[in-house]
């Protein structure tokens, strides 16, 4: 990707914005990732700055002082133009169980009408395929997951509930995402994942990265109580696999 097709702006006193063409790429999400792999190594003072990528941007933030902007976005350029395009970049499919009883889909029945599908065939299309991790925010863990079939993408709701249940696996246009904590939200619930996305007193809070790959597969409500059990004392690990793509 051409460096001029960069844009690179203050946010803020202690923040700079990278964005990179405006479309949802998987080509453009591991162009950011492999840039920042270079700026960890290149950057001055990188330890100092927080990196934040979501779909086609990078937010940088540094707390430490106030930015000299363009100095700032002569060596962001010069990461850029020296980054080495085929780092390879850590990345892992994690395999998550959703249980999709109509007790957890509160909104399923109604999202399959609207789709002119049937529950089972919403529940399959959904779990057909991985998505791809493009960003993680709004709630810490929260990760918004493209990749959805288009016949499985639907408005969000006319009205936003005041509380979504942790756990709750939700459609909006054309995402999918888990609820990582009990919260206000939007989205079409049809299912429900007993394994914590984000726990604050874990060293690694959150074990999903940006880049990563989720699938998700059906589990009775049976397994649903035990795999919340397992999760609650930390014996449940989340099958995973690495990437090599």
């Amino acid at each position: 990707m051409k460096q001029n097709s960069l844009i690179i702006k203050p946010f803020g006193k202690n923040a700079i914005l990278i964005q990179w063409p405006l479309k949802v790429s998987e080509d453009i999400l591991y162009d950011i990732l492999a840039f920042i792999e270079s700026f960890k190594n290149t950057f001055p003072e990188a330890e100092k700055w927080e990196l934040i990528p979501a779909y086609n941007s990078l937010t940088l933030v540094t707390l430490s002082k106030s930015i000299n902007f363009l100095s700032a976005k002569a060596a962001i350029e010069k990461v850029y133009t020296s980054r080495n395009k085929e780092i390879k970049i850590k990345r892992y499919l994690w395999k998550l169980p959703v249980c999709y009883d109509l007790e957890f889909g509160i909104d399923l029945e109604e999202s399959a009408e609207a789709l002119g599908l049937d529950i089972k065939d919403l529940v399959a299309k959904h779990t057909n395929r991985p998505y791809t991790v493009y960003g993680i925010g709004f709630l810490p863990g929260f990760m918004y997951l493209g990749g959805l079939p288009k016949e499985l993408e639907i408005n969000r709701r006319s009205s936003p509930r005041a509380k979504v249940l942790k756990g709750s696996v939700g459609l909006a246009a054309q995402q999918t995402g888990v609820y990582p904590q009990d919260s206000p939200g939007g989205w079409n619930i049809i299912g429900n994942c007993p394994i914590p996305i984000f726990n604050p007193n874990k060293e690694e809070p959150c074990f999903v990265n940006v880049g990563d790959r989720i699938e998700f597969y059906s589990i009775s409500r049976a397994a649903y109580d035990l795999h919340k059990i397992e999760a609650e004392v930390g014996i449940f690990k989340p099958e995973k696999v690495a990437l090599n793509d």
